[in-house]
């Protein structure tokens, strides 16, 4: 069937230990290989176990502002999406990751600490195969000026465009568009960076949260641009952008087949066009490979 592949996992463990951008708690994430059929799930440590199950689905996410977020049965997870999306662009299906506190290390703000431990231990190739989402008519949401489209399939693989427009200033417009595999992600746009301006950040401050975050943590813009730091690519905010919708069509469960275009989105609209193809478009899937 067009577009199905044989399930992965990592080829070994992964540990990695950062700082949560709003617990400001140190935090150490355990990825482990995990079998055919298991899924991408959250562990989330008590007592020195992992004893509360979070699996990566759609219908685990909880609306909170500014990240995604995944909860059940009273446990939670933060920001999820950085690392999912790394799992999405290595194919990464089976995955157990273990964590001490409920949120992701923010590390510098981008993907790419948890991409280049990815690529040091690689992946294997497993029994199952994996679902396969086949765009097959246009699916569009959206929410005042900011939309997305989902357009049908031509060819294999998922060509992903994000269009920004911060109006005048130093973020301006912004457009960039890629396919997505493990090398477009790596080169492209894992290095990009979560970024504010410098009233948002100010006003989060003000509210108690990212007291402990510094200019090297996040790239926070003022009038002529980041401060107390330096852009890693001109557009590096669309890229960025475009990384989060790779971690939120994560939720999906399956590798998906199309070509997605977004206007100014973010997390809860990325959310809702996973919910619409899940229900809208068609499915493949096997149960076993020969």
């Amino acid at each position: 069937m067009w577009g199905l592949r044989h399930q992965r996992t990592l080829g070994a463990p992964i540990e990695l230990t950062g700082v949560g951008y709003w617990t400001g708690r140190q935090v150490t994430v355990r990825l482990r290989p995990a079998p055919a059929g298991y899924g991408r799930v959250f562990w989330l440590r008590s007592a020195g176990r992992p004893n509360q199950r979070i699996p990566v689905k759609i219908e685990h996410r909880v609306e909170v502002p500014r990240r995604t977020s995944l909860a059940t049965a009273g446990a939670r997870v933060e920001m999820v999406e950085h690392l999912l999306a790394v799992l999405s662009a290595f194919r990464v299906d089976n995955c157990s990751i273990e964590l001490d506190t409920p949120e992701l290390p923010a590390f510098d703000g981008s993907s790419l600490p948890i991409a280049q431990a990815l690529e040091s231990v690689g992946t294997r190739e497993q029994s199952l195969w994996q679902p396969a989402l086949i765009i097959d008519r246009t699916v569009r949401v959206e929410e005042g000026d900011a939309w997305i489209e989902a357009r049908a399939a031509t060819e294999p693989g998922l060509y992903l465009e994000y269009q920004l427009d911060y109006g005048p200033g130093p973020i301006g417009k912004q457009q960039f568009g890629m396919w997505l595999s493990a090398d477009t992600f790596v080169r492209q746009v894992a290095p990009a960076r979560s970024f504010l301006l410098e009233q948002e950040a100010a006003e989060l401050r003000r509210r108690g949260l990212g007291a402990h975050v510094t200019y090297q943590d996040v790239l926070v813009f003022g009038r002529e641009g980041p401060l107390g730091n330096r852009l890693r690519f001109p557009d590096e905010c669309v890229r960025h952008k475009l990384l989060d919708l790779v971690g939120d069509l994560a939720l999906c469960g399956a590798d998906i087949h199309g070509r997605i275009i977004a206007h100014r989105s973010g997390h809860r609209l990325n959310a809702r066009m996973v919910e619409r193809l899940c229900r809208s478009c068609a499915t493949h899937r096997k149960v076993r490979a020969a």
